[in-house]
């Protein structure tokens, strides 16, 4: 049985994933420790693991950031942006690491595994190598370590076909100025523990990780010939799907007409017109079925529907994907890779967070088209949506992304990269604690 230690920041799309992470290793007999936020105590409990909470200064709540930061609304654009990587990221760096080490003083753990923005996580990676657990990094979000292939993450730009490194390093200049504030914080708060910079900046430590494994598979990421050599694919590693109880009007998905299904998502639904209004007001005249959830949302807060739409709060979606003839989406990356599990062409919209990566990701591989906008019109929805529907390239695509995710090793594949780094992190200890005897 082996002691393993997962870390997240408290938002609902790096923490899901990491729950069905959490709940495979406990399957298999091991103990695990969750650290996150409150709001995720009981799910963490739920699947049978140890909830260790954040302290206060970690423990941010999404739902009320801008009553946590009321200067944070008079903000926009890159200053915006600015603000959230400092303030959400950053800051709460020394806080997460301080968590990790009670917890390994606690109790020592295997391995320690964090998802790319728990930074705190980067800090332990200054102890010496025996004397600390493995860190493996999980990607689940886009793939976002630095390279010279790519432009900086949260960009949402796909490589260019004509000088895209001088493009990039370009790029990665100006985004170094834009987060030079975010990356200060954290080398000071680096070294009021270490007494030394950080080694990286924030965006760069997955690549001193002992291991990124990436939730997704490599055809919907950007080739990098620059990949660190730690680098794995498991595929999406994300929970089954919703277990909601099939609506009463589930019997008219018959066949007869093609089935669009748009969501927000969970967390961005509180307005429906970014993207679920638009939708319906684009497909209402068209011999297709809108099929929405609402992501818990009550279905009376919805604007009226058209009579080729229905609605709930949440659906099954292993019986829906496989039904599903275009997946429209606000670009949430836990969504998009589940309709990418059925080979479902996708419409993805623009949006904040990775929304924009995995938008870009979603034109590049051909799976879907993006729009940019977070607002999309009901014009543009409707012209890729039906441009999506039509031209079977998409599909095919998507197929090709479904074949791939079905060969993937998932947390197979996980488990055994981390039963690895604990086997040689044990020699390495006992070799250590050798050489310390014969000195002596």
């Amino acid at each position: 049985m082996s002691s393993i230690l997962i870390a997240s920041v408290p938002a609902p799309g790096h923490v899901t994933p990491l729950l069905a992470v959490a709940e495979n290793f406990v399957m298999r007999g091991d103990d695990v420790r969750f650290i996150t936020g409150s709001l995720f105590a009981e799910k963490v409990a739920a699947t049978g693991a140890s909830f260790v909470p954040l302290p206060a200064e970690a423990d941010l709540d999404h739902r009320t950031h801008l009553q946590t930061f009321p200067e944070r609304a008079k903000l926009k654009g890159v200053k915006a942006i600015a603000f959230d990587i400092e303030h959400v990221f950053a800051r709460p760096a020394k806080a997460q690491y301080e968590t990790i080490v009670a917890a390994l003083a606690a109790q020592p753990a295997d391995a320690v595994l964090a998802e790319p923005v728990f930074v705190g996580a980067a800090f332990l990676l200054e102890h010496p190598r025996p004397a600390r657990p493995p860190v493996v990094m999980c990607g689940v979000v886009p793939l976002c370590i630095e390279s010279r292939d790519t432009a900086p993450f949260g960009m949402g730009l796909p490589p260019a076909r004509l000088l895209n490194r001088p493009r990039n390093a370009a790029l990665t200049a100006v985004n170094r100025r834009v987060v030079r504030r975010a990356n200060q914080v954290v080398n000071d708060l680096h070294r009021e523990v270490h007494g030394n910079d950080m080694p990286c900046t924030m965006a760069g430590w997955g690549r001193r990780a002992d291991a990124l494994v990436q939730f997704g598979v490599p055809s919907f990421e950007y080739p990098l010939s620059d990949a660190p050599s730690g680098l794995y694919f498991a595929g999406p590693l994300s929970a089954t799907g919703s277990q909601a109880p099939l609506p009463e009007w589930w019997s008219d998905l018959d066949g007869t007409r093609p089935v669009i299904h748009v969501t927000q998502g969970t967390v961005a639904n509180a307005d429906y017109e970014q993207l679920i209004e638009p939708t319906l007001r684009a497909l209402a005249d068209e011999n297709v079925l809108i099929v929405l959830a609402t992501g818990g949302r009550p279905l009376d807060t919805l604007p009226p529907l058209p009579a080729n739409a229905r609605a709930a709060t949440y659906l099954p979606y292993d019986e829906l994907l496989p039904r599903t003839a275009v997946y429209v989406t606000n670009g949430g990356y836990g969504g998009v890779q589940y309709a990418l599990r059925y080979g479902v062409p996708i419409v993805a919209t623009g949006g904040k967070e990775d929304k924009p990566e995995v938008g870009a990701r979603v034109a590049w591989s051909g799976v879907g088209r993006r729009i940019r906008s977070e607002r999309p019109t009901p014009r543009a929805l409707r012209r890729d949506i039906l441009a999506v529907l039509n031209q079977p390239g998409y599909r095919q695509a998507s197929q090709r992304v479904a074949a791939d995710i079905a060969a993937a090793p998932g947390f197979a594949g996980l488990a055994d990269i981390v039963d690895r780094l604990a086997a040689n992190s044990a020699r390495l200890t006992t070799e250590d604690s050798a050489s310390s005897a014969v000195l002596d």
